[in-house]
């Protein structure tokens, strides 16, 4: 497969006026050659340090021999069943190559008690479990880590037989991993997290769990020459300039798959766009659209529509206004990434950096330090403990007298975010919420689940345009479950990043509701009934 992209109306207008300019700069063969200095003096210093992803096909070949040989071994001791225990970068990357390919790959991205025990209670015997982190002291894939390590020992199998460590060398878990006789695989130090797809931290998980990861380089180095070229028909100049230029700016990003051919693709591009530009007050906001979304049909001027699909069409056949792009998923990854990197120089931002990140980190450990006194709801209601950053928003002691409180304070140019601190696994219906929502308000609607967004989107959230509302559900789970070695619990933990994010969203003066749901099959069912 080809990869083509195709843009029309005022997406394709700014292709036309910015991509000869992207030319003329050099900007692909300088990203190509690692030029630190394409955003500036301020983002030079990170930048310097973050470009080795231009190189992560070269540089990531000689790992299959190792990935496959290993994949073996684990298969000829009966393990056949893969589960990663990563956040942001390190799991959404692993979770579209697979679900792509069609392979199984057990993905934990969450502090949930149930969803953690649930992946415990699977296959627990023939399991093999990658715990993948760039820093080395992620907070959740430690919790991961710990629990997997006793419950292997707990069935008489050595932990060292059946952890995989992804991380940065000499990172804290790399040096504890290595003198604990762990497998170690390191990644490119000179990669950030959100660029890490076609490193270590994609490759291995993938590669173990049964993806053709020397296909999917393949894939990507297809593309590798035509982005590296400055010329105009290069597709990650047209992207980035499609994406980011626009006058004025539709700073808002539908991102709508159609087909099946790239499973997930816009949940691993939500992650890598709003990390890397919603920062200074700047950015553009992924929204995750399915093809019939209520936005899609409201025609927010505000709202860019980029449709993957599996062959672009001519211009004149292009709806107005909206992007088309195809591709393999290799080089879907490439260009992207690529394209990202050209839309912060647009945008006049550092691409690298995430500055408002550790921001809910630390108020998560400062919570967990201090175990305050939780804050009493306003009122309950139907299984639903119902908390603002604003009384107003609760005055009136209903459910859905909140809910319509806090839509009305979304601005004209606003948005929506449903955060879902919730067990994804037993609670999948949470995403139908989106679409009830959008269908209501004539602004986009985001979802992500809680934590794992906080290592994408978070960032936007609190660097972007100071636009974004907030509905925060958290669910009260029946039973917690102890991280060995911790003195708090996954339920403990979980609810202090919930707690913590929206402290943090609050002190950036962005309004936040959060719905408890002390029975969490019921209080969504009555949050659902309330929006349907």
């Amino acid at each position: 497969m080809s990869f083509d992209i195709t843009a029309s109306g005022a997406a394709l207008e700014a292709v036309q006026r910015i991509v000869p300019q992207l030319v003329s700069d050099l900007v692909a063969s300088r990203i190509a050659g690692q030029d630190p200095t394409l955003w500036g003096a301020d983002a030079e210093a990170e930048a310097a340090k973050r470009l080795g992803w231009t190189e992560a096909v070269v540089v990531s070949d000689p790992l299959v021999p190792d990935i496959l040989a290993l994949r073996d071994r684990l298969r000829a001791q009966g393990v056949d069943h893969i589960v990663l225990g990563g956040m942001g970068g390190s799991s959404l990357a692993p979770e579209v190559i697979t679900k792509t390919a069609g392979v199984e790959l057990t993905i934990l991205d969450t502090t949930s008690p149930g969803q953690i025990r649930a992946a415990l209670d699977d296959r627990l015997a023939t399991t093999a479990v990658v715990i993948s982190s760039k820093s080395g002291s992620t907070v959740e894939t430690d919790s991961q880590k710990r629990v997997y390590e006793e419950a292997f020992r707990a069935i008489g199998i050595d932990p060292i037989e059946r952890v995989v460590v992804v991380t940065d060398p000499g990172s804290p878990l790399d040096v504890a991993a290595r003198t604990d006789g762990y497998r170690v695989f390191n990644a490119d130090p000179n990669v950030g997290g959100r660029y890490s797809a076609l490193t270590a931290f994609g490759l291995v998980p993938s590669g173990l769990a049964g993806v053709d990861i020397a296909a999917l380089l393949d894939e990507a180095s297809s593309v590798a020459g035509r982005i590296a070229v400055d010329q105009e028909e290069n597709p990650a100049l047209i992207l980035g300039a499609a994406i980011a230029g626009t006058r004025p700016l539709r700073d808002k990003l539908g991102i709508v798959a159609d087909g099946t051919y790239i499973v997930g693709f816009a949940d691993w591009a939500e992650q890598l766009i709003a990390e890397s530009t919603g920062k200074l007050g700047k950015g553009l906001l992924p929204v995750v659209l399915g093809t019939d979304a209520p936005e899609l049909s409201r025609n927010l001027p505000d709202l860019q529509v980029v449709r993957l699909v599996e062959s672009a069409r001519a211009t004149e056949e292009v709806e107005e206004g909206e992007i088309e792009i195809s591709g393999t998923l290799g080089a879907q990854l490439l260009v992207w990434e690529t394209a990202i990197a050209v839309a912060g120089r647009l945008l006049g931002i550092d691409p690298f950096d995430q500055p408002d990140v550790e921001s809910a980190k630390e108020a998560t450990r400062g919570l967990l330090d201090s175990t305050p006194t939780p804050a009493p709801p306003a009122f309950s209601e139907s299984g639903v403990e119902v908390l603002a950053t604003d009384a107003a928003l609760t005055a009136k002691g209903t459910l859905p007298s909140a809910i319509d409180a806090l839509l009305a304070t979304i601005p004209e140019n606003g948005y929506l975010s449903i955060q879902a601190y919730l067990d994804r696994v037993q609670l999948p219906q949470a995403e139908r919420l989106r679409d009830l929502v959008a269908a209501r308000i004539d602004r986009p609607v985001t979802f992500g689940w809680g934590p794992r967004f906080l290592h994408s989107t978070g960032q936007f959230h609190k660097g972007g345009p100071a636009v974004g509302v907030f509905l925060q559900l958290v669910g009260a789970e029946s039973e917690d479950l102890a991280i060995p070695g911790r003195p708090f619990t996954f339920g403990q933990l979980l609810r202090a990043q919930a707690q913590g994010d929206a402290s943090v969203l609050a002190d950036h003066g962005r309004p936040v509701l959060t719905l408890t749901l002390t029975d969490p099959q019921g209080g969504l069912a009555s949050i659902l009934g309330t929006l349907g």
